[in-house]
């Protein structure tokens, strides 16, 4: 009894304020108001031509497709070279890899932005989306590195050895055994990947500069505008609506529901 109601609040905590902001999204007020006063589409259509929503979500997918395919080359990269093979200094490595993930965007922003300050500056490249590709890059390996590393431990060596055995090449045994079985924890940790990268906010701020704006900053940027309200809310019901599919779909292929298959 106790334990569901525990649960029954944690979910309230997490899935009321979002059932607020879809609600609100079609209140006929322009300010924020609770209950509403009466129902409108007329906030999703604004939302749907508004140039800066349009070019913050542009923004947004170039950011995160940039950051995903990076974290799947290097964190899938990374994750068979720990777990299938030993080396020196591999778990300090591997402690350093996920290290981005645990600590404070705001660190990591600084850190970055110092970075690129001191690198890329001088050779002549200015803050834009590239540098945002690589900041959300950071942290997006981690995940994909966790997902695949997690399917290799579970899988094992055993197939691969029996397919070197049969005769068949390095090549051959990573398209026919090694992919087909990451495949699924692959795909897993893109999706997550491309979720994180989308929604990120801080780590942007210091890497983005004057130049571009993603749709997370588009938010907060005018969240407290006069007469905005009502289509931040609207975008952000959407992005509600929309990453139920993706993360949804991570989930089920990072458990192994869907038996390795995509």
């Amino acid at each position: 009894m106790l334990l569901g109601v525990a649960a029954a609040i944690a979910l309230a905590f997490i899935y009321v304020p979002l059932i607020v902001v879809l609600v609100n999204s079609f209140n006929v007020s322009k300010v924020f108001s609770w209950p509403p006063r009466g129902f409108t589409l007329t906030w999703w259509d604004k939302a749907i031509v508004n140039t800066g929503v349009r070019s913050a979500v542009f923004t947004s997918v170039k950011a995160g497709l940039g950051a995903t395919a990076i974290a799947m080359l290097l964190g899938s990269m990374f994750s068979v070279a720990v777990v299938r093979y030993r080396w020196f200094g591999r778990d300090s490595l591997s402690l350093i890899v996920i290290l981005p993930i645990a600590l404070p965007g705001i660190v990591t922003g600084i850190a970055l932005n110092s970075a690129f300050r001191t690198v890329l500056v001088p050779l002549g490249i200015s803050f834009g989306l590239f540098t945002v590709v690589l900041g959300h890059a950071t942290f997006c390996i981690v995940v994909v590195f966790n997902n695949v590393a997690a399917r290799l431990r579970r899988t094992g060596r055993t197939l691969q050895e029996a397919s070197m055995d049969l005769g068949a090449t390095t090549w051959q045994t990573f398209r026919f055994v090694t992919f087909p079985a990451v495949r699924s924890a692959l795909v897993a940790g893109a999706l997550l990947s491309f979720a994180l990268s989308f929604d990120e906010i801080v780590v942007t701020s210091f890497t983005a500069g004057p130049s571009i704006q993603t749709l997370p900053q588009w938010i907060f940027n005018n969240l407290f505008r006069p007469n905005q309200a009502p289509i931040v809310n609207a975008v952000a019901a959407a992005l509600v609506v929309l990453f139920i599919v993706p993360v949804y779909l991570a989930q089920r292929l990072s458990d192994g529901s869907t038996g390795g298959r995509i």
